[in-house]
C-alpha cells in the first residue's frame, strides 16, 4: 500500500514527467527546494539520464534527494561529503536487492535508444508494469533513509 508521498510521485510518473522528476519533485519541497525548480533540474534525468539507460532516474533522483537533505555546502565538511555517499551507497545497494540493477538498461532489458527496444518497452508496457513500480520503490528507500 503507498502512502500519500509514494502514490503522488506515481502519479507525477503517470501524468508524463519522468522517472526522476517524480521521484525528485515529490520530496524536494520538504527538503527546502521548491516543485518547478525541482522539475526543472532533474528534467534531462530521465531513461537512465536523457534515455541513455545509465544509472536509473529513480535512483539519481534520491541520490539527488541525500544529497539535498546531507551535501556539504562548505569545502572543508568532510562529514557531510561521506554522509551523503553513504546514503547513495546504501539507496544503491536497497535497490539493487529489490530489483537487481541499478542501470535503466539492465532494469528494462532493452535498449530505448533503438526502434526495436522503443517497441519493446511499449508492447510490453513497462512504463506502467515495471517503471511505475521502480518509481514507488525508490519513495519508500526515500522515506525509509532521508526522511
Amino acid at each position: 500500500m503507498l502512502n500519500n508521498n509514494q502514490q503522488k510521485a506515481v502519479s507525477c510518473f503517470q501524468s508524463g514527467f519522468n522517472c526522476a522528476q517524480a521521484v525528485f519533485s515529490t520530496y524536494a519541497p520538504l527538503l527546502g527546494l521548491d516543485e518547478q525548480s525541482a522539475l526543472k533540474v532533474t528534467g534531462g534525468f530521465g531513461g537512465g539520464m536523457g534515455c541513455l539507460q545509465e544509472v536509473c532516474g529513480v535512483v539519481t533522483g534520491a541520490f539527488m534527494l541525500a544529497g539535498l537533505k546531507h551535501g556539504k555546502t562548505r569545502a572543508e565538511d568532510g562529514e557531510a561529503k561521506e554522509r551523503t555517499y553513504a546514503l547513495v551507497v546504501e539507496l544503491a545497494e536497497r535497490f539493487t536487492a529489490r530489483h537487481g540493477a541499478i542501470h535503466c538498461r539492465d532494469l528494462l532489458g532493452c535498449d530505448l535508444r533503438t526502434e526495436k527496444g522503443k517497441a519493446a518497452f511499449k508492447d510490453q508496457d513497462m512504463h506502467r508494469l515495471k517503471c511505475e513500480k521502480y518509481v514507488a520503490d525508490a519513495a519508500a528507500l526515500v522515506e525509509e533513509l532521508l526522511l
